[in-house]
């Protein structure tokens, strides 16, 4: 009977110990019931105010649905200091893995080296880190879609004139867009870039265009480095009275870019991104990176171009 009793003590015990923990919080990620963990992933975008990173946050979020992924998004707001502040809350709250899009390439440095200082790797998605090793980076070949931007341009002017550019420089994907776009324009002796302003907003791209329009007469073309740009000089362009002289290429490829082209004489091409495919592949090049497996380092995505035409892959 002693026995008993005591067996029964000991039950009680260990059945109010776990009562505690777990009215405490102690609670722990259990496997699924394929025997997997439940992965934390932190997920830190450059912004919510451009279609582009809109569609990738959707495709990284359905993705992480489908794989049972636990995630803690949050949106930098083009603010490196919220951004590198996000990153360090991610640490303190030890998720597996962060991904990130970069406001500033170089400018996360820092905070990048402090996560992977706790075990914890980095994905880039669209945007690269500059200085540091990450674990992958999943973006649009933008090198190669610069020089695509740059045949097109080429052929839109029949391969003279004068064009300018709208640039965002202290984000390296731009930065490659833009040096792929003129390792193109270089191979044609009569066509010029005569201007390269930055315009980071689309109010701001607009008074960059502008400020090209008005100050060479005979531009031919404008080559923005995203949507917003490309927009913004299409509405300068217009204001000008100057649709059949002056071709605009942008770059992302967003539906309103693309009704753009369709309607708008003057914009002429988009090089067109897939934020739906970089989302996905992100989060399972994560997962992959979790379990142990290898993966490439650098993981390109083709970009493609949207004419009046229809689009080309």
């Amino acid at each position: 009977m002693k026995k008993i009793l005591l067996v029964l003590v000991t039950m009680l015990f260990i059945f109010s110990c776990g009562s505690k923990d777990q009215a405490a919080g102690k609670t722990e990620d259990k496997p699924t019931e394929t025997g997997e963990k439940t992965y934390t992933i932190g997920v830190s975008l450059l912004t919510q105010q451009h279609p582009f990173y809109l569609s990738l946050k959707d495709a990284i979020e359905k993705e992480a649905a489908a794989q049972n992924v636990k995630l803690n998004v949050s949106i930098a707001n083009q603010d490196l200091n919220k951004q590198i502040s996000d990153i360090e809350d991610f640490i303190t709250k030890k998720v597996d893995a962060i991904i990130i899009s970069p406001v500033d390439s170089k400018g996360v440095l820092a905070a990048v080296k402090k996560a992977e200082a706790a075990n914890i790797p980095v994905i880039t998605v669209d945007v690269p880190a500059i200085g540091v090793d990450v674990a992958a980076h999943v973006a649009t070949d933008n090198y190669t879609g610069g020089k695509i931007a740059g045949e097109e341009m080429a052929r839109l002017l029949n391969g003279k004139g004068e064009v300018a550019v709208i640039e965002y420089p202290t984000v390296d994907s731009v930065v490659q867009r833009i040096e792929g776009f003129k390792e193109v324009i270089a191979k044609y002796p009569d066509i010029k870039i005569v201007a390269i302003q930055a315009g980071i907003t689309r109010p701001e791209a607009l008074t960059a265009a502008q400020n090209m329009i008005q100050a060479n007469k005979n531009l031919g073309g404008i080559f923005g480095f995203g949507d917003d740009a490309a927009l913004a000089a299409v509405a300068a362009v217009k204001s000008a009275g100057k649709e059949d002289q002056i071709k605009v290429i942008g770059f992302d490829g967003m539906q309103e870019a693309r009704d753009a082209v369709t309607k708008e004489k003057s914009f002429a091409a988009v090089i067109t991104q897939y934020p739906e495919d970089m989302g996905k592949i992100a989060v399972d090049t994560t997962l992959k990176i979790l379990k142990g497996e290898q993966v490439e380092k650098n993981i390109p995505v083709t970009p493609g171009i949207f004419t009046k035409e229809g689009e080309k892959k």
